[in-house]
């Protein structure tokens, strides 16, 4: 789909569709207002016959509305006026995204982006406008031999108030496909089957992207990984054919090279059978979801690249399977880690922290500014905060606080979980360091302690996207989650590095200048 950003009144448009908001209270948008004064009133008349409430989400498309030159207007439902926000805002694009697919009108003109969110500006809105109709749109349908017939506009353009506000969504518009690219790929990764997305599959993708864009990339295979005595990654790769892979993405985007690089750790389970605490098997067909957190990093990690974010990036992601054979990790067996750290393995299904562990131990080399890793680690997660927000853990309260805000920017949530240290007392282990289970209470909080026994030279935090990261039932899917949150994240380190005004929808971070009487 190709996209534009314009200024211009929405009556004199030639195209196959415009789409304008209603309120719920039958209150026109600003554009609507517009189309209703040049066609006499024709939209007044259409909502006051009941065809159209306004209620947030709804629909209708008018054909042929007079003194308009576009074929087809489409009527928005915005709900309340005082309760739109930016929730509001995405499901009432999403909304118009749906019908339009619905529809022949090959380019199109929306006004939703010109709408008032409190505290969000015009490159915001275009921003958002873009990731969610890509999101929307996206389709995982490269193994099917007959292809459904695709009904999307081939031009969509947004509108945006004012001549002057051009640049600001042509920015925002930019930003918006970088990170749409990055969660299709993310998507695209996860939604693969396991036969196909193998840990080998997985590298060549993350490197050959990489490179595409001018970065950096390594690729390690067993021999290597033996070298650096990461026996607890490799531990959980015993029982596959498939070999473990480790990955190394480097963009060096700051104007100092030896700046501190913010690092991002995925865990790249491929597929999880469980191994020998095999899964059940309802289900299980799922478990090619495992290396979501994999596919969100190296998704990340495109966007930040392709946005030429002025800072130091490195992505690294640990792949393999975890699958049971004569070769496999048992329930009982004692690891030690790259650390030194022993690990007593109580279950084999809580492979992903053995994974982890020693890709955090790794990257400790990089003296990272901030290390933050992003797995889909525990069911305890799904249970405590279910599909909705991602359980986010750290050693450091102003990082939790930075990626909780990132995520409610671009609607990607998380909630700051606890990480207290009564709750390391549920890895004593008799016989080794720690056990790589705390039991059934608490198991996302036990899971995230284990980790931060690996990350205590540097600021980290643990995303738990278990519940977040794909779809099951009848939209079963990726999410391409939470490649949003990460990559505001990141801009947002972006601009304070380059000490520009954190902008749009947080509290704004004053950048004051100072002369050489009042500096420290």
């Amino acid at each position: 789909m190709e996209f534009n950003i314009k200024s211009g009144s929405p009556e004199k448009q030639r195209v196959a569709c415009v789409v304008v908001g209603v309120y719920e209270t039958r209150k026109l948008s600003f554009a609507a207002d517009l189309l209703d004064r040049i066609s006499n009133g024709f939209i007044t008349d259409v909502l006051k016959r009941g065809d159209m409430d306004g209620k947030l989400g709804t629909t209708l498309i008018l054909h042929s509305v007079p003194h308009t030159l576009c074929d087809r207007v489409m009527l928005v439902g915005l709900g309340k006026e005082r309760d739109f926000r930016a929730k509001e805002y995405r499901e009432a694009i999403r909304a118009s995204v749906k019908a339009l697919a619905a529809t022949q009108s090959n380019e199109v003109v929306s006004y939703l982006s010109e709408l008032h969110v409190k505290k969000h500006d015009v490159e915001w809105m275009v921003e958002q406008a873009t990731v969610v109709t890509l999101d929307t749109l996206y389709r995982f349908d490269k193994f099917k031999s007959r292809l459904d017939e695709v009904r999307e506009p081939r031009k969509m353009t947004l509108a945006v108030p004012r001549r002057s506000d051009l640049t600001d969504g042509e920015r925002g518009q930019q930003r918006g496909q970088a990170i749409a690219a990055g969660m299709k790929l993310a998507k695209d990764l996860a939604n693969a089957p396991g036969n196909v997305c193998t840990p080998v599959y997985l590298a060549e993708v993350a490197r050959d992207m990489a490179l595409a864009f001018g970065a950096e990339a390594e690729v390690m295979g067993p021999a290597e990984l033996d070298a650096l005595k990461m026996h607890s990654f490799l531990s959980v790769a015993k029982g596959s054919d498939e070999e473990a892979r480790f990955v190394v993405l480097k963009h060096f985007g700051a104007k100092d090279k030896n700046d501190r690089p913010i690092v991002l750790v995925g865990k790249g389970l491929t597929f999880d059978s469980g191994g020998i605490s095999l899964k059940p098997g309802e289900g299980m067909d799922e478990m090619k979801y495992d290396m979501g957190g994999a596919a969100a990093v190296i998704g990340a990690f495109r966007a930040a690249v392709d946005m030429k974010l002025p800072l130091n990036l490195i992505c690294v992601v640990a792949t393999c399977e975890n699958m049971p054979s004569g070769r496999a990790l048992k329930p009982g067996d004692i690891v030690t880690s790259m650390s030194g750290q022993t690990i007593e393995v109580l279950n084999t299904d809580a492979e992903g922290r053995l994974v982890l562990c020693d890709a955090l131990t790794y990257v400790e080399r990089f003296n990272p500014a901030t290390v933050v890793d992003v797995a889909t680690l525990t069911g305890a997660c799904v249970v405590a905060l279910g599909h909705i927000a991602t359980g986010l853990y750290s050693n450091q309260d102003s990082l939790a606080k930075e990626l909780w805000a990132a995520g409610e920017e671009v609607g990607d949530r998380a909630w700051h979980m606890p990480l207290w240290d009564e709750y390391q007392e549920l890895l004593k282990s008799p016989f080794a360091d720690m056990a790589n289970i705390g039991g059934r209470a608490g198991g996302s909080v036990s899971a995230a302690c284990f980790l931060s026994r690996f990350a205590k030279a540097y600021d980290w935090a643990h995303l738990d996207i278990a519940g977040t990261a794909w779809r099951g039932g009848k939209d079963k899917g990726a999410t391409g989650r939470p490649v949003p949150m990460l990559v505001q994240f990141l801009q947002d380190r972006a601009d304070i590095a380059l000490g520009n005004v954190v902008r749009r929808g947080r509290p704004r971070r004053e950048v004051v200048e100072t002369t050489e009487d009042d500096a420290d």
